[in-house]
């Protein structure tokens, strides 16, 4: 990297992960908005997830806004799972599940741990993960089964 007058390289480096930090941000934000259409479409009633668990108190706690203290707020729904979703079944009754937006489809640890804890408690029949699958240069909405993906994995670690 060739350094311009009086620019240290570091500088152009941090710069360079902020505004790749910011596309990220923007292309993630366009993924949650295409999968809260998608399933729009699909007859759900989809609402942000404004809540976090705390498990020292081991119970759901509104999500804390993060901020940068110079500008504004840099996010507002900050909750897991990033959707609640219900939908009318057959038999009358409300479907509700959880659905977190992952480009890549896989969670943290942490967030594995989130997910157990939230079907545990029955607050979520089922949590859906959406991943991102490009045919081409076309987007296309893949939806995992979170219990199905990780709970298969975890019951061959028990053993």
């Amino acid at each position: 990297m060739v350094a311009k007058k009086g620019v240290d390289i570091k500088k152009q480096t941090k710069s360079a992960h902020s505004s790749q930090g910011k596309k990220n941000r923007a292309a993630g934000r366009r993924f949650e908005a295409k999968v809260r259409e998608n399933l729009e479409e699909m007859g759900w009633i989809v609402n942000k997830w404004m809540n976090n668990i705390d498990y020292e108190k081991n119970k759901i706690v509104p999500a804390k806004r993060k901020y940068n203290p110079f500008l504004k707020a840099l996010s507002i729904g900050t909750g897991f799972p990033d959707f609640v979703c219900f939908k009318k079944d057959e038999t009358g009754r409300y479907e509700v599940i959880g659905l977190e937006v992952k480009s890549n489809g896989y969670l943290d640890q942490s967030e594995k741990g989130m997910c157990l804890w939230l079907i545990e408690n029955k607050i979520f029949s089922r949590i859906l993960i959406a991943k991102k699958n490009m045919k081409g240069r076309k987007i296309e909405i893949e939806y995992i089964d979170f219990s199905e993906k990780y709970n298969s994995k975890q019951q061959n670690t028990e053993q």
